[in-house]
């Protein structure tokens, strides 16, 4: 017997996986006898004086649309039906094997203002339907909401494979009937209907669900994108000003990071778009040169969609679409629900502009404009329960669960941005906050 100080002998043997007549086998690429489909996934079999272990290695892709559209519960329009399907050809199947069934969650303000809307789209398409409206706020969203519509989607028995659940609100309704679409069947196909802007242009482009648990926000989830989104700004028209200021935190934070030309246009012109509900005035000629609503709308989806993609499931935690999300999860928690997500998401970003401005990234110039351009879309820029002591607490927390580096996303201009990696000095950290206190506590709360 060899001694546990001795090295072993190994031996690795690549497997190709190869499907002949509904049969998959192992084959390496030398010797494979029969052609057949090749997947992508591998295994290699380890040998040692130890024993044998496979490692498997099995590629996820998944293919997801966004869809922007107008007039989306217009009998008339097939997209809430038939948007998430590739061709014609698969929709005219779906279409004559059976009655088609859907089964909608709408979050209950919703359903006050657009229920009898989808009625009648369905009614008037003969699809069997269900529609089920859910409480969904930031204070409900829990595992109860989720077991609540799996008992729904249960009783009302759809087919997991082509009959998709919908959901149609803001983004805790999309988040909680996300993870209940994961759960039931291991994995149901589902589509978001975002109808506040700050889910339009943030939770419904990517891939993660989630409930809040243990007093921690989203700390039970997962990462199932739906099949699609599809997003009409109408419904905008019915958001409260506050609503749209919300959102409009989502994408300053796009344009801080990544888009020069976005913090011009949202610095130039986001007090009309907040007044205007981000409505915009062009007509159906699609020559016309984009709006300031049309654009703003567009380049946030596409910076969003950009940092997203090649990082769905977060395996790189080197992520510009944090910023922002450093102490907003501990401040927005601990005083719900007086601060809607955007803002707690605001307070944060004002936090590292002034931490930006102490490391030298922004001159006083830049600091500045970037405060007045939120101010101006009628963010809150400080607040009092986001103490020193809470800064430091989350950015603990965030070196804990970040493989030990801080991964601070931070504006090193107007557009530009970093990732650093060190802690902060606790005297950079502290005189930040210092002056964040004395300029802008004047501001109050919200």
């Amino acid at each position: 017997m060899k001694s546990n100080n001795s090295s072993s002998c190994s031996h690795q043997t690549e497997f190709d996986l190869v499907q002949v007549k509904g049969t998959w086998t192992r084959q390496t690429e030398r010797r494979r006898a029969e052609q057949g489909k090749l997947s992508d996934a591998k295994i290699y079999e380890n040998e040692s004086d130890h024993g044998v272990s496979w490692t498997v290695v099995s590629p996820i892709v998944f293919t997801y649309k966004v869809i922007q559209c107008k007039n989306i519960l217009d009998p008339r329009n097939d997209t809430l039906l038939w948007g998430h399907v590739g061709n014609e050809e698969t929709k005219g199947t779906l279409t004559n094997s059976k009655p088609v069934k859907r089964f909608v969650v709408m979050d209950e303000t919703v359903h006050q203002l657009y229920g009898s809307q989808v009625v009648q789209y369905f009614e008037a398409r003969e699809v069997v339907h269900r529609i089920l409206p859910l409480p969904t706020t930031e204070e409900n969203k829990c595992m109860e909401l989720v077991t609540k519509i799996l008992e729904e989607v249960h009783e009302f028995c759809i087919d997991r494979r082509s009959e998709p659940i919908i959901a149609i609100g803001g983004g805790v309704c999309l988040d909680v009937v996300g993870l209940a679409a994961s759960l039931y069947r291991r994995r149901t196909p589902y589509i978001r209907v975002p109808t506040t802007l700050l889910s339009y242009v943030d939770a419904s482009v990517g891939a993660k669900t989630g409930v809040n648990f243990a007093g921690g926000k989203n700390k039970l989830g997962s990462y199932v994108p739906p099949v699609a989104t599809f997003l009409d700004c109408s419904f905008f028209q019915t958001l409260p000003i506050r609503q749209i200021s919300n959102g409009l935190a989502e994408m300053l934070k796009m344009a801080l990071m990544k888009h020069h030309g976005l913090f011009q246009l949202l610095e130039a012109d986001g007090r009309n778009l907040l007044l205007a509900k981000l409505q915009s005035c062009r007509t159906s000629n699609s020559s016309e040169p984009e709006d300031s609503a049309t654009a703003s709308i567009r380049i946030a989806i596409e910076t969003m969609l950009e940092e997203l993609a090649p990082n769905l499931w977060e395996d790189d935690l080197d992520r510009l679409v944090d910023f922002g999300h450093l102490i907003s999860p501990e401040l927005e928690m601990r005083v719900l629900p007086e601060l809607l997500h955007g803002e707690a998401v605001n307070i944060d970003m004002s936090f590292m502009v002034y931490l930006a401005h102490q490391k030298g990234l922004l001159t006083v110039a830049e600091k500045d404009r970037i405060i007045q351009c939120m101010l101006g879309l009628e963010l809150p820029v400080w607040h009092q329960d986001c103490t020193l002591a809470l800064v430091q607490k989350s950015l603990k927390q965030r070196l804990k669960h970040s493989a030990g580096s801080l991964r601070m996303p931070l504006p090193t201009g107007l557009g530009s941005a970093e990732i650093f990696h060190d802690m902060i000095e606790d005297g950079v950290l502290c005189q930040a906050y210092q002056k964040w206190t004395d300029e802008l506590s004047s501001s109050g709360n919200k």
